[in-house]
């Protein structure tokens, strides 16, 4: 019996081990969903309320998961509203599967109702965008747009108009396995080589560590004891490089906290592994810098590299290790590592101090979902400030997972990574560090939440403020304008979409609120009423950035705003000496 392209597209997308297709059925859409419908005992579809949303949770489910994962958009505004999910899946390096469906193939280029041009609109945002314009494409296409998804790590999609997707196909099919299986790559023996020399003649090593030492993190904790070695690491190293790791100094950054500022400023080396950090600002220009990532197109665009090495971080970590002599002196790590200790000390300056007592804590609450948290708890977290608490005061245990929109940047990812990392890994307790504007961008997602019962745990830091941007503003001497927002309950809210919710506006009221959220077997939603001027600086303060503050609060003053001032100041009366 024939099959339609529909019926093929999920025989490949099983195959090729996607269990979870992320959307919201249009009528262009139909024959895929149908199929799907029949599928289900392979594959699920997920009903999501808004097509970005299901973009976001489809990079959030492969991450975690491990496996390939699709989305669905449906012809014109559906397809659309996937876009900027599908940036932060490509950025975030996760493999995931698109179906924009199109209007029918006849009116293509007519105008037609809901007609786009989705070539155009993806191509920057995928590895591969294929069309299938007529059933003898099949499978052809799609098998290059999930090869794309799985071997590029990254957005493989097919645009395909209904009426074509609910053809048959006639022809004989091909069956070809699709390939899966990605290569492993080291460096020759003489850049090896020339590596063993440059760290030879280095007295002081450093390394910085990324995304890339996800499946290297014994090797490279083994290359740092063997050149007492200070490890620091960039935000998406962070749930690999922190835990149980004697030689960890924290991040550089803007997010940056604790000693590895301290180390790329005095070392003589720097080994960049598996990083490609954004902020080339914060990195070192006068040490020697080696760079290893097994994407060649990522060596030296950020840093001066003196030698770059493409390889998987694990192969050419070990393929290094017999080469180097073990180091003896131990006073550089030693002395940064105290250094760190220090900075994670002076950290702790409102994690049990309520401050001023114009709203709790934000560093208070997220140190408190860290230690109340499982071991191996998956956080996703919002961009802007909650990226900074999560950064400094969430502890990466053994196990535990970190998931942002790290390369996008982009507001509202941390709801709806939330839930594709509990719907594709459902046996991790799976909790959201919302903003209040992040989470207020795609509130619909509590219904999928509610509706589908899927038991994520929303903490949202809710600062009446785009805090971020406030804070942005000020270190440049910008007044804050523009920023402030009036928020709901949004425990209320929680409730009337049928979570659990509560609201805190009392430190003594975290923790018991955060239990008694872990504890309920459905989704539940916290609403933390946080200090909006609480401020977070960067791990070292430049001479502009004082002066950008000291010109913020004089504006201020001058317009006869003392109070802002003066609330300012209180907020952050133990850190307020950085910038003043």
């Amino acid at each position: 019996m024939a099959q339609t392209v529909a019926e093929i597209l999920v025989d490949q997308m099983v195959e090729a081990g996607i269990r979870n297709v992320y959307g919201i059925v249009g009528d262009s859409a139909n024959p895929i969903v149908d199929a799907l419908r029949r599928h289900q005992a392979d594959i699920q579809f997920v009903h999501v309320r808004n097509e970005e949303a299901g973009a976001f949770a489809a990079g959030a489910d492969s991450q975690i998961s491990g496996r390939p994962t699709g989305v669905l958009g449906s012809s014109g505004p559906g397809s659309v509203h996937l876009l900027n999910g599908l940036y932060d899946c490509q950025r975030n390096g996760a493999s995931v599967f698109a179906i924009a469906t199109h209007i029918p193939s006849a009116e293509i280029g007519t105008g037609y109702f809901q007609e786009t041009k989705p070539e155009f609109i993806f191509e920057d945002c995928c590895n591969y965008v294929g069309t299938i314009s007529s059933p003898v494409q099949m499978p052809r296409i799609s098998e290059l747009a999930i090869q794309a998804a799985i071997l590029g790590r990254g957005v493989g999609m097919v645009i395909l108009p209904g009426d074509i997707a609910a053809a048959e196909v006639k022809h004989d099919l091909v069956k070809r396995p699709l390939i899966t299986a990605r290569p492993v790559i080291r460096p020759c023996d003489a850049d090896l080589d020339r590596a063993v020399e440059l760290i030879a003649q280095a007295e002081k090593v450093v390394i910085f560590g990324g995304e890339g030492t996800r499946q290297a993190r014994a090797d490279v904790l083994e290359l740092a004891a063997k050149l007492h070695a200070p490890v620091g690491y960039a935000y998406r190293g962070k749930d690999v490089l922190e835990a149980d790791n004697p030689s960890g100094v924290g991040m550089t950054g803007l997010l940056g906290w604790g000693g590895a500022t301290e180390a790329l400023e005095h070392c003589d080396l720097v080994l960049m592994l598996g990083t490609d950090f954004f902020y080339h600002a914060f990195l070192p220009s006068d040490p020697t810098i080696i760079q290893v990532d097994d994407n060649a197109s990522h060596l030296g665009r950020r840093a001066a590299v003196d030698l770059g090495l493409t390889g998987d971080i694990g192969e050419t970590v070990r393929a290094l290790l017999p080469r180097i002599a073990q180091r003896a002196n131990t006073d550089f790590v030693d002395k940064i590592v105290k250094h760190h200790h220090k900075d994670v000390k002076r950290l702790q300056t409102y994690v049990h101090h309520d401050g001023s007592g114009d709203g709790l804590r934000p560093e208070m609450v997220a140190t408190a979902l860290s230690d109340l948290a499982e071991d191996n708890a998956v956080f996703s977290i919002d961009t802007g400030m909650c990226n900074v608490w999560g950064a400094r005061y969430l502890h990466m245990k053994p196990g535990r997972r970190l998931l942002a929109s790290f390369g996008h940047g982009s507001m509202a990812n941390a709801m709806p990574q939330a839930l594709g990392a509990k719907i594709g890994s459902p046996d991790r307790q799976v909790i959201a560090l919302c903003g209040d504007g992040g989470l207020s961008m795609l509130m619909g997602e509590l219904l999928t939440a509610s509706g589908l019962d899927v038991p994520v745990k929303l903490m949202v830091f809710n600062n009446s403020t785009l805090g971020m941007v406030r804070a942005e503003m000020m270190v440049v001497g910008y007044q804050p304008w523009g920023t402030d927002v009036k928020n709901p309950d949004f425990g209320a809210v929680a409730e009337a979409c049928g979570l659990h919710g509560e609201r805190v506006v009392d430190s003594a009221d975290i923790r018991p609120a955060i239990e008694r959220a872990f504890a309920h077997d459905g989704p539940a939603l916290i609403d933390f009423v946080t200090d909006p001027r609480a401020l977070s600086m960067p791990p070292s303060t430049t001479l502009e950035q004082v002066k950008g503050f000291a010109l913020t609060t004089s504006k201020l003053m001058f317009s006869g705003d003392v109070a802002e001032v003066w609330q300012q100041a209180k907020s952050n009366i133990r850190d307020v000496g950085q910038v003043l």
